[in-house]
């Protein structure tokens, strides 16, 4: 499949865009690939604020952020892969989602054509039989609506 990454960027942004935030975007400065200018970095990281008045051009692709933005009156052409994006969250709450650096985007590894799936953390079969779930789906009360004048 697919990385998510580039998906949940975008829907990520656009929820903090339509939730009237300002979008803030961690990058891994340390990533070979990325075009920042390094000297604003701090701790291996550089932070932006994308919103749509601080950068101009803005593109989220599958592979890539681009955008041009301003430093000490010095427009600067960023760009950086998907890989080397560390979050995105809202300015004013915190509310986003944060990426770890080594994180593997895939669903599995793939050696010599074989895929292994890796199994999601904290969750078993025995947690919830097919059983309970049909009894609890069963119990549950039908939604009433009511008019009110």
């Amino acid at each position: 499949m697919l990385s998510n990454r580039p998906y949940l960027l975008r829907a990520f942004y656009q929820w903090i865009v339509d939730s009237a935030c300002t979008p803030i975007l961690v990058i891994d400065a340390n990533h070979p690939r990325c075009r920042i200018p390094k000297e604003y970095a701090e701790g291996g990281e550089i932070v932006f604020n994308i919103s749509s008045v601080a950068v101009r051009d803005l593109k989220i692709t599958n592979e890539l952020v681009e955008f041009k933005a301003s430093f000490s009156g010095v427009i600067h052409f960023i760009s950086a892969p998907i890989k080397a994006i560390l979050a995105i969250y809202a300015e004013e709450n915190g509310e986003g989602i944060f990426f770890d650096a080594d994180e593997d985007d895939s669903e599995g590894e793939e050696r010599n054509g074989i895929v292994e799936l890796k199994a999601l953390e904290g969750f078993s079969n025995a947690d919830a039989s097919d059983a309970d779930i049909i009894a609890s789906e069963q119990t549950r009360e039908k939604p009433v609506l009511r008019l009110v004048e």
